[in-house]
């Protein structure tokens, strides 16, 4: 039978959720330039969930019950605060939380649309909570309580720092959610679809697409290329740094995409992201340096920035910890996750591929004393 390596361009199912067509990514219909200069996060996840725009009414009911549900059990506080958090990897312990969390959800196992839908709504809430409450215990500083009045970009720059941020820190993180809500059938949301394909429950799905997105050849990249902007220091380094690296065959990362030709639609928009916030913080070498890099890689590799590749510098000018990066994108991605998911159980079909069997064949066995 034909074999297609990592499935590339193969067809696996239908969706009415995201499409990449001609290099553009749209979310229901609209393109991710729209998106990303006018929607919310919230606007977006809405969209996701329920494939329309919501009206004024129905963002409000969205946000409250975003904020209603922000709060997570004293248990998981209790066990990241028991946990040696400085010895773990942060996607294990995101892993780890979202699973615990099913255990204290009394429909957890319960497939009933509504229900199914509830556990949607805790966990996008939730995420950003977990991660927050990780981040600050980890440095031994107390977690801090969700801010229902803010909206979900500021609440968790607000966790996360203990100050409420200024618009230019929540348009720059909320415009980052955007852009990462949704992929099509990137790996971990392929994931996710394959594990609730069996009829397993809303957060099985969503722990196992953790464990996908944990990666460094799918999450991890931006976390990779604010390692490599340390490394190189300062902007008269770049040039000879990149040089080398590629007359090495070393790759770079945040650049190309298995998908994308003609270059990823969202790396303009954090790239404009990272110079806003450069400037407000005081530190516009990252960008100046990333800009350079990309002058660099694309001249001589015609290879274009991805979605990571600015992410990495914007992030860390928000003060954001370099390995919460991938956390961070599953905050965002939590909410293409469970429109997957949710799509998966509206129309299944147990997904179920075969293997081109490559091994010996026509074996007979031999007694185990008679083997050499």
């Amino acid at each position: 039978m034909a074999v297609t390596r990592g499935l590339e361009g193969v067809v696996a199912t239908t969706s009415s959720i995201s499409s990449i067509i001609d290099d553009t990514l749209t979310y229901v219909g609209y393109t991710i330039d729209d998106l990303a200069e006018h929607a919310s996060f919230e606007e977006v996840v809405y969209l996701l969930w329920h494939r329309k725009l919501p009206n004024k009414t129905e963002l409000e009911e969205l946000k409250s019950q975003l904020a209603e549900n922000a709060q997570i059990p004293a248990e998981i506080i209790a066990y990241l605060k028991a946990t040696n958090l400085n010895a773990a990897h942060p996607m294990s312990v995101l892993r780890t939380v979202i699973s615990m969390l099913s255990l204290y959800d009394e429909s957890a196992e319960s497939m009933e649309g509504k229900s199914n839908y509830l556990k949607a709504v805790k966990l996008q809430a939730q995420v950003s909570t977990i991660v927050a409450a990780y981040s600050r215990i980890r440095k031994g500083l107390e977690p801090v309580a969700p801010n229902t009045k803010l909206s979900f970009a500021a609440n968790f720059l607000y966790m996360l720092n203990n100050r409420e941020p200024n618009e230019i820190e929540i348009q720059a993180f909320d415009k980052a959610l955007v852009l990462h809500a949704d992929h099509e059938l990137n790996a971990s949301t392929f994931t996710a679809r394959v594990c609730v394909a069996t009829l397993s429950d809303v957060y099985s799905g969503i722990t196992a697409a953790i464990g996908a997105l944990k990666g460094p050849l799918h999450g991890g990249a931006n976390e990779n290329v604010m390692k490599m902007l340390m490394e190189i220091g300062d902007v008269e380094n770049v040039e000879p740094y990149i040089l080398n690296a590629l007359n090495n065959k070393v790759k770079i990362m945040g650049f190309g995409h298995r998908v994308y030709r003609g270059g990823d639609p969202r790396a303009k928009h954090l790239k404009e992201m990272s110079k806003k916030i450069g400037e407000v913080t005081g530190e516009t070498k990252w960008y100046e340096m990333s800009l350079q890099i990309e002058e660099i890689v694309t001249s001589s590799k015609n290879l274009p920035p991805n979605v990571d590749f600015y992410s990495a510098s914007m992030y860390h000018c928000l003060g954001i910890d370099h390995d919460l990066f991938t956390p961070i994108f599953a905050i965002s991605r939590m909410s293409g996750w469970l429109a997957h998911i949710l799509e998966q159980y509206e129309n299944n079909r147990l997904i179920r591929p075969r293997a081109d069997y490559t091994g010996p064949t026509h074996q007979t066995y031999v007694p185990v004393e008679k083997r050499g």
